[in-house]
């Protein structure tokens, strides 16, 4: 990933799918970027839809869907599969261990993580983190979207 940080306006879920294909690109690109991107934003602002767009990359067949009542969803694709978490009810490290999201770390895959901020214990040293927020309250599908990669890998 030639940039570490890099940020985009868009102006609809497409172009919100869009820039999270562009991640999957840079990271099928540049194996330094660490697979885990942690995804932070209120509810309703585009994260799954972010998701969608990587995952139409990676796994061009799987239909993506919120994870809120299942936790995980795995897509399965070749090289690496995608993990898509939403941690929106999860309240402590107990429920991470009984949906076993430690072990998805040790699997070769790609793990995108819907409602990071509940669960900052959990990060790994090395991440993407992915901020998406409203920006204009005139333009309701107007969003800013923040990729930036963190920890040591970054510098």
């Amino acid at each position: 990933m030639e940039e570490k940080r890099w940020t985009v306006l868009t102006q609809s879920a497409e172009q919100t799918e869009q820039c999270g294909a562009e991640l999957a690109e840079k990271m099928l690109e540049d194996s330094s970027i660490p697979p885990f991107v942690a995804l932070y934003g209120d509810l309703g602002v585009g994260k799954t839809a972010f998701v969608r767009g990587f995952t139409s990359v990676i796994s061009p067949r799987s239909a993506v869907r919120s994870p809120t009542f299942a936790l995980v969803n795995e897509y399965r694709a070749k090289p690496r599969s995608v993990f898509h978490f939403d941690m929106y009810r999860i309240s402590n490290d107990d429920d991470l261990v009984s949906i076993g999201f430690y072990d998805y770390l040790e699997r070769p895959g790609i793990c995108l993580v819907e409602w990071s901020e509940n669960i900052p214990y959990a990060l790994p040293d090395d991440f993407v983190r992915v901020r998406i927020e409203k920006n204009d309250s005139e333009q309701p599908d107007s969003r800013l979207i923040t990729v930036e990669q963190i920890g040591e890998s970054a510098i």
